[in-house]
């Protein structure tokens, strides 16, 4: 900045002009000129290796107006081609492959899927391990592609929804406690085995039992008694024959014994047991068998 003075004359008359004391100029000079240019090229190369290096991951990442890499965006989610690793939890609202794929969820350690409320609280979990599968819901539920349900089990029971259950173990089924069903009945060509081990075998009906074998035998073998009981009704042995083999008989008998004709008699507690047959009643007498 110039400081400059004024002074009135008039004509004629020259005035020396005063000396000025006070001159600044104006602009950088010096080493703050070249500090000032070096920062501007500083910072100029900053500026350079910052585009190179966004171009550059730009170029990485394979970035497009589509997607990043193998991740595209689309209009109803996001599409993900090849193998992925996720390192943290991944939330989604719904993962499907692709319709000529399949969808594969791989773990070193175990894949674990889970279902929260609306507070963060886990209201199912399913997790696949090296020698176990877990699951951790209120209910389970298996259903077939048509919606038709399968299985299902909760903490009260497990229903079956298919027209039939087959096990195929050489051991058949080992029920520890009471089982309810219709109908029980082995492949063709294959006897059907009902046996308690160590305990009784009861079966129990409100309208009755029904055993029946079409090609083969039916046999009920027991160590202590068997029971044949029906409270409301009769109990019906239809068959052309009935062997009884073993029945106790009888000592007295009437004359013409030799016919070999007998009858059969019941003690007051069920006890059957032959006698020879007369004219009448023979069973009077041999009531000793019943003592």
């Amino acid at each position: 900045m110039v400081r400059e003075q004024y002074t009135t004359t008039t004509e004629g008359t020259h005035i020396e002009r005063p000396e000025d004391q006070y001159v600044y100029k104006i602009g950088i000079y010096g080493w703050r000129k070249r500090c000032l240019y070096l920062f501007v090229l500083l910072l100029l190369v900053i500026l350079l290796v910052n585009l190179a290096l966004t171009i550059w991951i730009l170029k990485v990442m394979w970035f497009s107006p589509t997607g990043m890499g193998y991740l595209g965006v689309k209009k109803d989610g996001l599409r993900l081609e090849g193998e992925s690793e996720f390192l943290f939890p991944l939330y989604v609202k719904e993962i499907h492959s692709r319709l000529e794929s399949s969808l594969l969820l791989q773990s070193t350690q175990n894949v674990t899927m889970s279902a929260r409320d609306p507070e963060g609280e886990v209201t199912g979990r399913l997790s696949v391990g090296p020698k176990m599968v877990d699951v951790q819901s209120p209910q389970l539920q298996i259903n077939s592609k048509d919606g038709r349900m399968l299985f299902t089990v909760d903490e009260k029971q497990v229903v079956v929804g298919p027209d039939r259950l087959r096990v195929t173990g050489p051991e058949g089924a080992l029920f520890e406690h009471s089982v309810e069903t219709p109908l029980v009945t082995a492949d063709l060509f294959d006897e059907l085995r009902l046996e308690s081990p160590t305990r009784s075998l009861s079966m129990d009906a409100p309208k009755g039992v029904h055993i029946n074998a079409r090609t083969g035998k039916v046999e009920a073998l027991s160590q202590v008694d068997i029971i044949l009981h029906s409270s409301d009704g009769e109990l019906v042995l239809d068959a052309d024959t009935v062997l009884l083999p073993k029945l106790i008989q009888g000592s007295g008998g009437p004359a013409g014994s030799w016919q070999r004709l007998y009858e059969i008699c019941v003690c007051p507690d069920g006890k059957l047991y032959l006698s020879v047959a007369g004219v009448e009643t023979t069973c009077h007498k041999n009531t000793q068998v019943c003592l």
